[in-house]
């Protein structure tokens, strides 16, 4: 009988998750049933959504419940199928969780091409924090050329693949990150134009530095402090794209934004956006920058480390400023 080693939830935390909060098992692969797949997991997602799934709270997905496998997206192969839609050897991207195997009958599963672009960029720039980025910006941003854009957490997977495609659509680009080495990567590789180094400058006197006219986007994936400057410099019709707000998910309570009557004033728009919502358009923004990638106008950079049983200690790695690009754990 095959052994799986496991990631599941044991208790909710209050503030910054404890290691505690998870425990390790292992357990026998059952047999598959008629229509399922047996999925050996290759590599595991990791994302600051995961700090909200832990809370017992209404959001746009339900949470993880006690003892369950931790959720995460998934990156597998195929070793066993009853499904007609699957064979063995098949590369699926989908939600096998925090655990080497996976069962499932094949729902949210998608086969990833065997192609010249690396299988992790299918849970990076080509999974959900591409998708977000790709979604986010041009439909909810509305980006056009000419736009100022400004990206918060600039250097992260989300963040950096906003900041491309706006370049890539004829915008000016600025963004927000901690620290010069994240600052010279965002701008010396990335391309950005300019980049606002929140832990060792004022943000508000940054941004006016690098966007004396205001901006017409801003893409938030922080929230709190950095949310209030980047409303002082809305221009009129500004757009703001609520993605995240990782500075506020191990509060007991987040703060909303003071200088919100900006909006008023400059007859501008905030809206969150949760990447599900365009799932059915996911194969458009493949092709597309599948096709930057292979160009080389959009780069796709994955922090990777090794181990399910190292599941905690990369994971604080979403939040402690310790990672460039998208985060991944190998199996």
């Amino acid at each position: 009988m095959m052994k799986n080693k496991v990631v599941r939830l044991t208790k909710r935390p209050n503030g910054f998750p404890s290691k505690e909060t998870w425990s390790n098992s292992i357990d026998e692969v059952r047999e598959i049933d008629k229509d399922e797949i047996l999925v050996k997991n290759l590599y595991v997602s990791l994302d600051p959504a995961m700090r909200g799934w832990l809370n017992e709270t209404r959001s746009y997905i339900p949470p993880v419940k006690i003892g369950e496998v931790m959720r995460a997206g998934t990156i597998g192969e195929v070793i066993k199928s009853k499904n007609s839609k699957f064979n063995e050897g098949d590369i699926l991207s989908g939600w096998g969780g925090v655990q080497q195997y996976s069962i499932s009958n094949g729902e949210g599963y998608f086969k990833v091409p065997t192609t010249q672009i690396p299988l992790p960029t299918y849970i990076g720039t080509l999974g959900m924090p591409g998708m977000t980025a790709y979604f986010g910006i041009l439909e909810e941003g509305k980006i056009k050329e000419g736009d100022t854009v400004l990206v918060s957490a600039a250097a992260g997977a989300v963040g950096s693949i906003v900041g491309q495609i706006a370049k890539i659509k004829g915008c000016k680009v600025v963004g927000i990150a901690g620290g010069k080495d994240k600052c010279d990567y965002v701008v010396n590789e990335l391309g950005f134009d300019g980049c606002v180094d929140y832990k060792n400058e004022s943000v508000v006197r940054g941004i006016k530095r690098e966007c004396p006219d205001g901006i017409d986007v801003y893409f938030d994936n922080v929230g709190g402090e950095i949310l209030d400057a980047a409303l002082v410099f809305l221009r009129i019709g500004a757009r703001i794209v609520v993605c995240g707000a990782i500075s506020q998910y191990n509060e007991m309570s987040a703060k909303g934004p003071n200088n919100y009557l900006s909006l008023l004033v400059n007859r501008a728009s905030m809206k969150g956006m949760v990447v599900f919502d365009y799932a059915k358009n996911y194969p458009t923004a493949t092709k597309e920058m599948s096709q930057w990638i292979l160009d080389g106008t959009l780069k796709s950079k994955e922090d990777i480390y090794e181990g399910i049983e190292n599941f905690y200690e990369v994971f604080k790695k979403l939040f402690n400023g310790e990672k460039k690009g998208k985060l991944i754990l190998k199996l």
